[in-house]
Order: structure tokens, then sequence, then C-alpha cells
């Protein structure tokens, strides 16, 4: 077949694609009902109860995000948003290491690298929070969808927040362990004006997570923020991980790192796109 022709030694799949994506997709439907009663937060959780001062009694993450670009279903117990681009499947509340509580969907989306004119998608993600980083954003309630994806500063405040966020990378396709860090290495390092002692300590630690490590398709990659200096990395061939490979300690990696998928050239737009279409149903 032709796509046996591009090898993957080539990739950067993190460096951002050239072409244009819509900021807004024209069809997105949000359900995200607003809750009254504390009880309404407790299917996010798998403690009876999160701590409601922290959330703020008008909004909620009691359903998933859902747009244009995603579909959902249960199976079981468990709800799912389907990605359509890549049919990839994300559970709609999860419970990963390191944790202190479920972290709810808020968007999906892919990463797509373009040889010549032909777009082969190479993972699709999607991002978790703890459903009480919504205290932090009461500033930006009201704001459209294309006014928040545009807003680095809202962006900043979850970043900031010193509450969980989770990027699940889902591979579509086989990559070398080698060539996926040397990817990511590219995008993080020019977003590092000068590295420290520690940050080249904490891209070591990173960088040994992958070497020589075949990333199959549909391995798991998560890479959880716990709060700005702090983040895990888990990488799993089957299904949810139970434990994390790796602990990464430096701001100025974990903040380099979220400024590759929710600054302002992110390698995955559609990825922002859909958070930001969350947002703006959850912020109405």
């Amino acid at each position: 077949m032709a796509m046996a022709k591009y090898s993957t030694q080539t990739w950067n799949i993190f460096h951002p694609i050239t072409h244009h994506f819509p900021r807004k997709s024209p069809n997105l439907s949000v359900s995200l009902p607003f809750y009254k009663t504390p009880s309404d937060f407790s299917s996010l959780s798998t403690s009876p109860h999160l701590n409601n001062n922290l959330a703020p009694a008008h909004l909620s993450f009691k359903a998933f995000a859902s747009s244009s670009s995603s579909s959902s279903f249960s199976v079981g117990s468990a709800e799912y948003t389907e990605e359509t681009a890549t049919k990839e499947k994300f559970q709609t509340s999860l419970s990963l290491p390191g944790c202190s509580t479920s972290l709810s969907l808020l968007g999906t989306g892919y990463r797509e690298k373009v040889f010549a004119i032909i777009g082969v998608k190479v993972y699709a993600a999607g991002l978790y929070v703890n459903p009480s980083i919504l205290s932090t954003l009461s500033t930006w309630k009201g704001q459209s969808a294309s006014e928040i994806q545009d807003n680095s500063a809202l962006f900043s405040s979850i970043f900031q927040a010193p509450l969980e966020k989770s990027l699940q990378i889902v591979l579509v396709r086989d990559v070398d362990g080698k060539t996926f860090w040397d990817a990511l290495d590219d995008a993080i390092s020019p977003r590092i004006k000068t590295a420290t002692p520690v940050d080249e300590s904490a891209l070591s630690t990173f960088r040994s997570i992958f070497q020589g490590r075949p990333l199959k398709k549909g391995s798991l990659i998560f890479l959880t923020w716990l709060d700005p200096s702090k983040m895990l990395v888990c990488v799993s061939s089957d299904g949810i991980p139970s434990s994390v490979d790796a602990t990464i300690e430096s701001a100025n990696v974990t903040s380099a790192l979220f400024d590759v998928f929710f600054g302002d050239t992110p390698v995955s737009p559609s990825l922002k796109t859909s958070a930001a279409n969350g947002l703006a149903t959850i912020l109405k």
C-alpha cells in the first residue's frame, strides 16, 4: 500500500500542521445540565462526594463533551465519546493513578500529519479535568467558543489551577518510541528559553520512558498534570493504566507541554476547538 512509503523516522507528530482548521465546529452540541444540589456531582467521582466548596452551584460537568466530531454511547455502566475522525473511544469519566478524584472529559480531537497533500492521522487525544476546576473559570462566564479558544489567559488559568488535568493520547498507527519522543522533544524544547539542570533532568526522565519502546496502534499515553510543576506519565498497551511510569517535576517542562496542545499554535487544533466549545457550553 502507498501508506507504507511514509517512514516513521520522518514524522514530527507534534509539529503544528500547515493548513488551517475552522475555529469552531458549526454543529456543536454539548449537553451539560446545570446542577442545583451537591448530589448531582456524585456520578463524576469514585468517591461518595466531591468537595462542594470548590464547585460553583451554577456550573457542572454532569454530562460529557460532545461535538460534530464526536458521538456518544454507553457500554454497560460506562459512557464513552467516539472521536469520529479516528473512531477512537474515550470514557467520559476516568480514574487515573495519582489523581484524587475521577476526571471528566472536556473535549476530543486528533493529530494529523500532512505528507505532500495527504493527511495521515497519527493519534486521537482527549482532555480530562478535575470537575472542581470550574471554580477557577467564573471570570469567563458567558464567553463564546471562539473567544475562549483565543483566550490564552483562560487556558493558563486551567493549567495554573492546582487540580488535575490529563491528556489521553491514543495511537492510531504504530510509532517507534524514539520517534515519538524526538517529535515531542522538538515541540517542547523551543518553548523553554533557557533549560536549567532541573529541566534537563526532567527531560532525561521523560525521554527514558520512550527510548527503545515500540508503541503499537492502540497504545495509550496519559500525561497528567497534578499541579503546574508536577506531571505523571503513564503508558499502557492494555487499557487504562494502573501504575505510573514516571514523575516529571519541572515547571518549565510541564508548562511547555501544556502549551504544545493548548497554546496559540496547538499541534491538534481540533482538540483545542473541542475543549473551547465544551467550556463555552459549561460557562453559559
